[in-house]
């Protein structure tokens, strides 16, 4: 049994370090054709396949390490473990991003988001403008923003988990 925790740690290391490098890489390639602050809902998708691929993989790697055996349980765990470290991987390329690679990329994207608010509702008024204004920016402090994204990698880690763990589950024999 120890042997088998090990082995869920190391998973959730290895695997977590791999999403959380394929995550920077498919950032940094945003960044340098200039995406990296419209949100764009392809890019999410695309993220998401990622994560589904790697945990999916994951999952079948610790199979074949444990006899061929794996628990709804433990797909849970590596999941979630992976998705945390990833997700700090994540919050730290964020705070290089928005630090050093590119200060003004909170502003970018606030801008990015008021146009794109005025160019959908043309007769939304400045109050309205201005209250979303201020509640972006409110969100988009780095402390806030790095809750964010591990509470998203954790959610989208345990829904991904627990459907791919009971695709690849397979229980021990009583």
């Amino acid at each position: 049994m120890e042997n088998q925790n090990l082995s869920i740690k190391q998973i959730m290391i290895t695997y977590g370090t791999l999403l959380g490098g394929i995550s920077v890489a498919f950032q940094l390639m945003l960044y340098f054709l200039d995406m990296h602050y419209k949100n764009d809902s392809t890019a999410g998708i695309v993220s998401l396949i990622i994560m589904i691929g790697v945990l999916i993989y994951a999952f079948i790697q610790f199979k074949k390490q444990n006899e061929g055996y794996l628990s709804l349980s433990e797909a849970l765990k590596i999941g979630l473990g992976i998705s945390l470290v990833s997700a700090l991987i994540g919050v730290v390329y964020t705070l290089i991003l928005t630090n050093v690679l590119d200060p003004d990329t909170m502003q970018k994207s606030l801008e990015f988001t008021m146009d794109k608010v005025r160019a959908e509702n043309p007769e939304i008024p400045q109050e309205a403008l201005d209250t979303t204004r201020s509640i972006q920016e409110k969100m988009s402090s780095p402390l806030i923003l790095a809750a964010v994204q591990i509470i998203f990698a954790l959610f989208f880690g345990f829904i991904i988990s627990l459907i791919g763990g009971l695709i690849v589950k397979k229980s021990r024999p009583e």
